[in-house]
């Protein structure tokens, strides 16, 4: 690859192909991640116990979380880069590349260094039997020591997607994937290493995908730009780049607070209800890995045109980007009408849980339609890296989700919960919408 090849060429032209060859790589790339996790349940579950599924499900829990507080990295390099590409600066390119790495591996040390006290944490929220305990410490215990590797591909994700090259994320989930899968057949039904094998499967696949990103960036690192340690430590570059980044975590935390708290305040209705709202949620997650691409879509062509300062280039992108999410959120409503109730079934046998969740069922029908704006101004603004915006609407929402839950959930119990929470995404729409605007202004 030519270091000619590392940036999109300036000004080419905003087109469906474009915003397609983004997106649908992102697309399929998630659909890659519940297979995964299939697998590693799949594979624990021949030893013929519950407790190494238990086991590993939490620990794989507990770990995630913990790489999910530096998810903000993914998003602040995806902004700050395309910006940068935007206005063809080359130099800065790269310098983002260097910070997001150095940021990512540090996180990951951080993590192996508070590993005892964060695990201990963990389990006092979250107590175990003895026996899932004793096998997710040992789970949690290998793979920790891949943190530095999952971290720092945060970075390495970011950076490609803001350069239009989510085929490239794309070729490192399938990497990851597939080293993950196969070492989790040899290293538990053959060699019947159990709970710890499926952990060295995990730890060896995020080590690989991080070898494979800093692959393919290799053309960063032919040019001398990427340690110019004058401008990687640059004072006015770190602080917009922790800036960015923590008002990203901020907004990130206040979405997690309302999530939270819906599960917390879903458990009040018994177990049925807390099951079936767990289910339903599925449908949620299944809305935003299809949305995803194209969200990822705005943050690269707007976070570009922002940097050339090209206004009519940002409001192509918003609405091209915005066009294809729209046909997907209307098709999946479609299908959650048609064929929600097979999903439901599939997901749970259990009656009292089908019948709770089926009569929940418009809801998820309404979660695309009434969710688009807020997922797809998230990019808008993430591009724009407009993070402070995104922190202060985020907030704003989270207090129109808690007056709506006070005031809805007595009166009409789950389903008060369920309004609640979509008055929360429509906020988050409706308040970012009221920002573009200004948006707008500052590309021109």
């Amino acid at each position: 690859m030519s270091d000619a090849q590392v940036l999109p060429p300036p000004g080419a032209r905003l087109t469906h192909g474009r915003v397609l060859k983004i997106a649908v790589p992102i697309v399929l790339s998630n659909a890659t991640v519940p297979i995964l996790g299939a697998v590693d349940t799949g594979v624990v579950g021949q030893l013929g116990t519950a407790a190494p599924i238990g086991a590993v499900g939490i620990g794989a829990v507990v770990l995630t979380a913990l790489y999910w507080v530096f998810g903000f990295l993914r998003m602040g390099t995806t902004g700050l880069t395309a910006n940068a590409a935007g206005a063809g600066d080359r130099a800065e390119v790269a310098v983002l590349l260097t910070r997001a790495l150095m940021l990512g591996l540090a996180a990951g040390l951080m993590i192996l260094c508070l590993q005892g006290v964060l695990f201990r944490g963990a389990f006092l929220l979250s107590p175990a039997s003895q026996e899932v305990e004793g096998l997710a410490r040992q789970y949690m215990g290998i793979r920790v020591w891949s943190a530095p590797a999952a971290v720092a591909t945060y970075g390495i994700t970011g950076w490609l997607i803001a350069q239009e090259r989510t085929g490239a994320v794309l070729v490192m989930q399938l990497l990851m994937n597939t080293v993950n899968i196969t070492l989790d057949v040899v290293f538990v039904l053959v060699l019947d290493w159990g709970v710890p094998g499926v952990a060295a499967a995990t730890f060896i696949a995020e080590w690989a995908g991080f070898a494979l990103g800093l692959w393919l960036c290799r053309a960063a690192f032919r040019v001398p730009d990427w340690r110019d340690w004058a401008r990687v430590f640059d004072r006015a570059g770190l602080i917009r780049m922790a800036l960015v980044n923590r008002d990203i975590l901020l907004r990130s935390l206040a979405l997690q607070i309302i999530f939270l708290s819906f599960m917390f305040t879903g458990a009040r209705f018994g177990d049925v209800q807390l099951a079936a709202n767990h289910v339903l949620l599925q449908f949620l997650e299944i809305t935003a890995f299809a949305l995803d691409g194209f969200a990822f879509a705005a943050e690269a062509l707007v976070g570009q045109a922002m940097g050339r300062r090209d206004r009519p280039a940002l409001r192509r992108s918003v609405l091209l980007s915005s066009f294809w999410a729209g046909l997907i959120c209307l098709a999946l409503a479609a299908l959650f009408a048609l064929a929600g109730g097979m999903v439901i079934d599939i997901m749970t046998t259990a009656e009292p849980v089908r019948a709770a969740a089926r009569s929940f069922l418009p809801w998820m029908v309404a979660v695309p339609v009434l969710g688009i704006p807020a997922w797809m101004l998230d990019g808008v603004f993430i591009g724009a890296t407009r993070a402070r915006d995104m922190r202060n609407m985020m907030l704003l929402s989270l207090v129109i989700y808690v007056a709506a839950a006070f005031a809805l959930v007595p009166l009409f119990g789950n389903h008060g919960l369920w309004a609640a929470f979509l008055i929360s995404f429509v906020a988050r729409g409706l308040t970012l919408g009221a920002r573009y605007p200004a948006l707008e202004r500052a590309a021109a």
